[in-house]
């Protein structure tokens, strides 16, 4: 598998999916007479991120992860989201900008050095940072983004975490 079969498609799959899960979140609310504006502050414990800065931890992975394996600029995107309607416009902005890239952008990520300012002068291969970091980090964030809207009682499933499968035949 190349480097980006395993992040563009997988990124964006996933973006969309909280997406999806943002609708059932609305219709449960919906449904029960109260606002679903409250989802945005729901949080699993009290020293995590809230929903919605589960969304935006999970965006902002996902753009870092592609510009930082493509050797790019990451696009910048203050958290300011404090609506349902911020935080789908945020995942359409980084869906878009993942859209953008191409596989040929990804010559030579497995080998990049890939760098924060949090590292302190060190870096990081390309697929390590790919395998250790940015994908089980995004992973971590939807993940709990999924789990805060479970428990407040969004029926939603693994089906629905895991989003449309490519089969074959």
């Amino acid at each position: 598998m190349n480097v980006f079969d395993a992040t563009i498609p997988v990124l964006t799959k996933f973006l969309t999916n909280i997406e999806r899960w943002i609708d059932k979140a609305a219709a449960h609310a919906d449904a029960r007479k109260f606002d679903a504006e409250k989802f945005m502050t729901a949080r699993l414990a009290v020293d995590q991120y809230d929903f919605i800065g589960q969304i935006q931890a999970a965006c902002d992975q996902a753009k870092y992860t592609a510009a930082k394996l493509s050797g790019k600029a990451p696009p910048s995107h203050p958290d300011e989201e404090k609506t349902l309607a911020e935080v789908r416009a945020r995942l359409k902005t980084v869906i878009e900008y993942l859209g953008t890239f191409k596989p040929e952008d990804f010559a030579g990520a497995e080998d990049r050095d890939v760098t924060y300012a949090w590292m302190q002068g060190k870096s990081i291969r390309g697929l390590d940072y790919l395998n250790q970091m940015a994908l089980p980090n995004f992973y971590f964030h939807v993940t709990t983004a999924y789990a805060i809207l479970r428990k407040a009682g969004v029926d939603l499933g693994k089906q629905d975490f895991l989003g449309g499968l490519p089969f074959k035949g």
